[in-house]
């Protein structure tokens, strides 16, 4: 999973906070065992001297060294039998003297080879989790809070169905896609008016995708921008505050056009929708926009990519907040 920088720094930091707090706990149980049994640290010092005392007669100039390791080696059989003793006649186990790893896996390290180990993994999601909540809210946008009753059941003539209808099949497929997902997932384009669930839609799929396992980057199209132009212009030494946006599993663009356009943000949203789907990875772009606006608002080429190569979400209904706000219903269960 290639989860941000930042998230990667903080969840090494809590697996070594966590390696510190694991040593000094064995540290304050092996030593509260030798407080109360000061001969069996004696035996212990005794035996880890041992090997030092093997290599020191077989390497000493002129002697035959088997007589001085035989009797090493008595020494060691008495001196482990007489642990042995005291363990079970005190009722300790041995487990209790030695140092235990954070990790059984990887020893604390966070890594198996070059692969990255479940433990740090886990910490990465929780990380991830989080900076999805700062930037989503308390954690209410979760499918099971969708209402599809916002959306007018009528026929309309235009869409030759209604537009509760759409949605439904609108909702059920981002379900499927965020309980289904991925690497090398296909990519989406929510398309529709202001207030129809997309943000919503997409907060979701970022929850559920995250859960999974599976690194997230949720983003404004104006926070974005504002990154790509810091790093092209405002770079700070051994950052790249745009790295994340190419390298996750799923880059959810909101609200994409909501941003002042220039020939600098096309450049970067060309750069971001072709490095990824050359690269197959996944994104979901929400806009307002008429599909046609498209091309004329940033190029041809961009326009083509997200039209071509992501699946189309157009969103249908009336703006689920002005409705809200004639209904009088409590804000949190609110598609927005």
């Amino acid at each position: 999973m290639a989860y941000s920088a930042a998230i990667l720094a903080r969840a090494k930091a809590r697996l070594a906070a966590a390696r510190e707090q694991n040593a000094q706990d064995d540290a304050a149980r092996i030593g509260a065992i030798y407080e109360r049994l000061p001969r069996l640290r004696q035996i212990d010092l005794e035996l880890q001297k041992t090997a030092a005392k093997v290599c020191a007669a077989a390497f000493r100039a002129g002697e035959d060294p088997s007589e001085t390791i035989r009797q090493l080696k008595d020494e060691n059989l008495r001196l482990q039998q007489e642990r042995d003793w005291i363990l079970e006649s005190e009722g300790v186990a041995p487990d209790d003297l030695e140092q235990t790893a954070v990790c059984p896996r990887c020893g604390g390290s966070g890594y198996l080879g070059a692969r990255m180990c479940e433990c740090l993994a886990e910490l990465c999601r929780q990380e991830q989790k989080k900076e999805l909540s700062s930037l989503l809210g308390a954690g209410r946008e979760s499918f099971e809070r969708f209402r599809l009753d916002y959306y007018p059941a009528e026929y309309d003539p235009d869409l030759g169905t209604s537009p509760r209808e759409i949605m439904k099949k609108v909702y059920e497929r981002a379900v499927r896609y965020a309980q289904s997902f991925a690497p090398g997932a296909r990519s989406l384009l929510f398309s529709g008016a202001t207030g129809l669930g997309k943000t919503f839609l997409s907060a979701c799929i970022a929850r559920t995708v995250a859960d999974r396992g599976y690194s997230v980057c949720y983003v404004s199209a104006e926070a974005l921008f504002a990154d790509f132009e810091q790093q092209k212009f405002r770079p700070r030494e051994g950052e790249d505050v745009t790295r994340k946006y190419l390298a996750c599993d799923l880059l959810i663009l909101d609200d994409l056009g909501t941003e002042m356009t220039t020939q600098f943000t096309i450049a970067a949203l060309y750069q971001v929708v072709n490095t990824r789907l050359m690269e197959s990875r996944a994104t979901i772009v929400s806009t307002n926009l008429p599909v046609g606006e498209l091309d004329r608002r940033y190029s041809a080429q961009i326009a083509s990519r997200l039209l071509g190569a992501y699946t189309l979400y157009k969103f249908s209904g009336k703006d689920i907040r002005m409705l809200q706000k004639s209904m009088a219903r409590p804000t949190e269960d609110m598609n927005r």
